[in-house]
């Protein structure tokens, strides 16, 4: 996976005519790309559905980047689908990310309320940690 993500955006680079290895947007890859590779180390239990795995024994993660966010893997994505953007200078590209951005919101606080009511220990861990996905503010 982490090599298909460095493909693509080498691809874009060269469409764009910048070089993500020299400025920000390496670095801002090298952490989305970090973000990614600690989110699933951390959380075995990762699905693109909404659901307690009580059959794999689902308990709540509060280790690695779980720690400072509820939701890691939205915040990375966050910094995606605004930064992608924002290294190609696509004003149009923003506005679709800021879309995006308002459906994880959507979809972390919908995520929450099910895992509150179904997923033991989940009220404590959203008392220990307090923001949902970007730190100091939401």
């Amino acid at each position: 996976m982490v090599g298909f993500y460095f493909i693509g955006f080498g691809s874009l680079s060269l469409v764009a005519g910048t070089n993500l290895g020299s400025g920000g947007g390496g670095r801002s890859s090298a952490v989305l790309v970090w973000t990614f590779f600690l989110v699933f180390r951390e959380n075995s239990f990762l699905s693109t559905v909404v659901r307690v795995q009580t059959d794999r024994g689902h308990k709540v993660v509060s280790t690695g980047p779980y720690h400072y966010v509820r939701h890691p893997m939205y915040a990375a994505m966050l910094i995606f689908v605004i930064g992608t953007p924002l290294l190609l200078g696509s004003w149009y590209g923003i506005l679709v990310g800021m879309i995006f951005v308002a459906g994880f919101a959507r979809r972390a606080v919908l995520e929450e309320r099910m895992l509150r009511k179904e997923l033991p220990g989940y009220e404590e861990y959203m008392k220990e940690v307090k923001f949902r996905i970007i730190p100091f503010f939401w």
